[in-house]
């Protein structure tokens, strides 16, 4: 199970790369769009890993590709983030955007959420 200080780290460091990778592959200027790429992908990543803490859920069984050792838990992460990031983006800066530029932002905060899972934590 997961320590709070650990989810705290990962959610953290999870909004720090969403904001950055947005920033960079899309060459996003505003500030809102990256503020709430940011908190997407911190808060999403921390609701799941506290839900799992909460109810007791171990879904950390790290898959046996070593480039690549994905569990339920890192992808929890992804999906929670892409699901907030694109209704969060959807609602508010980018609801006058076209799809494709919604789905990209809020598709690369949950990649980044995703990576900072399998990776860092």
């Amino acid at each position: 199970m997961l320590s709070w200080a650990s989810i705290t780290y990962g959610a953290v460091l999870s909004g720090t790369l969403a904001a950055v990778s947005v920033r960079l592959l899309l060459r996003e200027r505003r500030a809102s769009v990256l503020l709430i790429s940011a908190l997407s992908a911190l808060l999403a990543p921390f609701a799941w890993n506290a839900i799992l803490r909460h109810t007791g859920g171990d879904f950390l069984v790290d898959a046996p590709i070593v480039v690549f050792p994905i569990s339920f838990q890192d992808t929890g992460s992804g999906v929670f983030t892409v699901a907030l990031a694109s209704l969060a983006l959807g609602l508010g800066p980018l609801r006058a955007a076209t799809g494709q530029r919604l789905t990209l932002t809020a598709g690369i905060c949950g990649v980044a959420a995703l990576l900072v899972d399998i990776y860092l934590y």
